[in-house]
């Protein structure tokens, strides 16, 4: 951890914390999801790094380190974008690895349809890919209560997380989002609510490491997140080839919340979701949580070098 280097970064008028560890001609990119930020990608960054790649783990604009947006309600995955491509043009950097954790997953495959000749492969913890004109509505089969739909909700989310510090905020999402059981809160019940105060922590997640996320997030605040991804979904970025061309691994956690989502279970089992990613390989580990890059590091890790060298 402590040979990790940080490095702020301005692109598109804004100050981005980038994480860096490591060094060599195949670079490797970390793209967060939420309550996360680069911190998430620790375990990953060094193994990759003692491996012989460089390792870089962005804050995304609005997250941790990195400045917010002027106008956080105007956040956009096309922004998330932008600002990975310049950085890369920044860094002198032509081609990369993306790995992505949740909804990082999106701006990690939309990079490659757009930007395909830069990107030497992807892989996914959690959230396989769904082709930007066939977006799923999973909120339409979900009680109303149901996580996403309230975030998505102006307003809600602010006041329920308003309650509350920073740090109390990621200890709930934390506890929330490693269960396998998908977030629904009852109609007159709010999501923080879900969480009774005396849950312990997941046990791969020290007090220390809350610190970490809720120092930064006491920095950034909850704006920007819940614009992207939760407001951003249907987002149009006029993409006409929806299909992957280069190769992919999706690691999926048996024990994932998310895999319970409406028909995403058939879609992944079915091979279904090949149709749009061919060169796709899936993994099933069988305890894996939504948080599995740190509730199991070491067999994430061995998933991400076998598909690193796979593919040099």
């Amino acid at each position: 951890m402590d040979q990790i280097q940080h490095k702020f970064i301005e692109v598109q008028g804004l100050k981005h914390h980038v994480a860096e560890i490591g060094s060599g001609p195949n670079v490797v990119v970390f793209l967060h999801g939420f309550p996360e930020i680069w911190y998430s990608w620790r375990h990953q960054m060094v193994a990759v790094a003692e491996a012989g790649f460089r390792a870089l783990a962005p804050d995304f604009r609005g997250y941790g380190l990195s400045d917010p947006p002027l106008e956080p309600e105007k956040a956009s995955f096309s922004d998330l974008i932008e600002d990975l491509a310049a950085l890369l043009d920044a860094l002198g950097i032509d081609k990369v690895f993306l790995v992505a954790k949740d909804f990082g997953a999106f701006p990690a495959y939309l990079f490659s349809l757009l930007h395909q000749e830069r990107v030497q492969g992807i892989m996914t913890l959690g959230i396989p890919y769904r082709p930007p004109n066939h977006p799923v509505k999973y909120n339409e089969h979900l009680p109303e209560g149901f996580y996403i739909s309230r975030w998505q909700e102006p307003g809600r989310a602010e006041a329920d997380f308003g309650r509350l510090d920073a740090k109390t905020v990621v200890r709930n999402i934390y506890i929330l989002f490693s269960r396998s059981e998908i977030p629904i809160a009852a109609e007159n019940q709010e999501i923080m609510d879900i969480v009774d105060p005396s849950t312990p922590l997941p046990p791969w997640f020290t007090e220390g490491d809350l610190e970490e996320y809720g120092s930064l997030y006491r920095k950034s605040g909850f704006r920007t997140a819940l614009q992207v991804p939760y407001r951003s979904f249907k987002e149009d970025l006029g993409i006409t080839d929806v299909i992957i061309k280069v190769p992919a691994l999706l690691v999926m956690g048996e024990k994932d919340y998310v895999l319970k989502f409406p028909g995403t279970e058939e879609y992944i089992r079915s091979g279904k979701v090949k149709e749009f990613v061919p060169q796709l390989e899936i993994v099933f580990p069988p305890e894996g949580t939504h948080f599995i890059q740190e509730q199991s590091p070491d067999e994430v890790n061995q998933l991400i070098l076998g598909f690193l060298k796979k593919h040099i």
